[in-house]
């Protein structure tokens, strides 16, 4: 599992329905600007605003136009066990090629708990696994002896996505259990030091809106020009301080998208779009920014 795949947006029209036709239009502008996969109904997709029905719908229209270019991983976390098996057993049987788990939210579960949730989704579905863990949502780390634990007791472990925003504790998975699954970098302010540690691809929100930009991080690093990836990496950190950090992260990465013609559609309530004065500022730093 390897390069940048954003974890995209899920346009809503007016009337806050998925818009099938925006997805699918959305679907090529990153596949077109040069990214590795996409990871569909995640933090970013407003999954958590969609019931399950809904789920599985926008996940089977990505897996039908993405039609096998790329993986397309599809987050299936859900505050139970029990949906969260329903969910991945949707991802599975609608052709996906793996499942994105954040840990568990809302009650905060031990570390026991913690293990045994994901034991008994791996036993159960049989499907290829990421975990995910993002304090920032779910308000604590996924703990690394719990991921330990599982990435030695069941192949279907495949890579952890982690969007603490902090280069050691990348490092720290990467020394852990780096030799046997993918780690991927889930904030976009350190892609590129979490590829100088070893990861190996990136899962973060400004590649809705700078897929190539991200991309080409990735590419510079592997191909060693150093210093030109830390130009990128620079614009990258500019964007993400925009949009990720000073904004609601929904309503600023459609927001920018919609500036730069893509439908993105609008954000589900209770999330609001953007001012007119927070969308000013993104429309300048767009004019200015060389990352298209």
């Amino acid at each position: 599992m390897n390069g940048i795949l954003p974890p995209h947006i899920t346009p809503f029209n007016k009337y806050e329905e998925v818009d099938e036709q925006a997805l699918r239009r959305l679907i090529h502008f990153w596949l077109d600007n040069g990214v590795s996969g996409l990871v569909t109904c995640g933090s970013n997709g407003e999954a958590v605003y969609m019931t399950r029905e809904e789920r599985r719908k926008v996940a089977e229209v990505v897996v039908d136009e993405v039609n096998g270019k790329v993986p397309v991983i599809v987050g299936t976390g859900a505050p139970s066990t029990r949906e969260t098996i329903h969910l991945t057993k949707d991802a599975k049987d609608i052709g996906a090629d793996a499942a994105l788990i954040v840990t568990p939210y809302y009650y905060t579960p031990n570390e026991e708990e913690l293990y045994k949730h994901y034991k008994h989704i791996l036993e159960t579905t049989d499907f290829p696994i990421v975990l995910y863990s993002v304090p920032k949502f779910t308000g604590y780390s996924l703990n690394i002896n719990v991921v330990k634990r599982l990435v030695e007791g069941y192949s279907q472990v495949v890579g952890i996505k982690d969007s603490s925003g902090l280069v050691g504790r990348i490092s720290d998975l990467i020394a852990q259990v780096g030799d046997r699954i993918s780690v991927l970098v889930g904030t976009g302010d350190i892609i590129l030091p979490g590829l100088v540690m070893g990861a190996t691809g990136a899962v973060v929100a400004i590649a809705n809106v700078a897929p190539k930009l991200c991309s080409n991080i990735y590419n510079t690093y592997l191909n060693g020009d150093l210093e030109n990836a830390k130009r990128l990496q620079n614009i990258a950190n500019q964007l993400n301080e925009l949009l990720i950090k000073r904004f609601n992260q929904i309503s600023s990465i459609k927001e920018a998208l919609i500036q730069l013609g893509q439908p993105a559609g609008l954000p589900r309530k209770p999330s609001l779009p953007l001012d007119s004065e927070a969308c000013e500022e993104i429309r300048n730093f767009l004019m200015k920014a060389a990352f298209q």
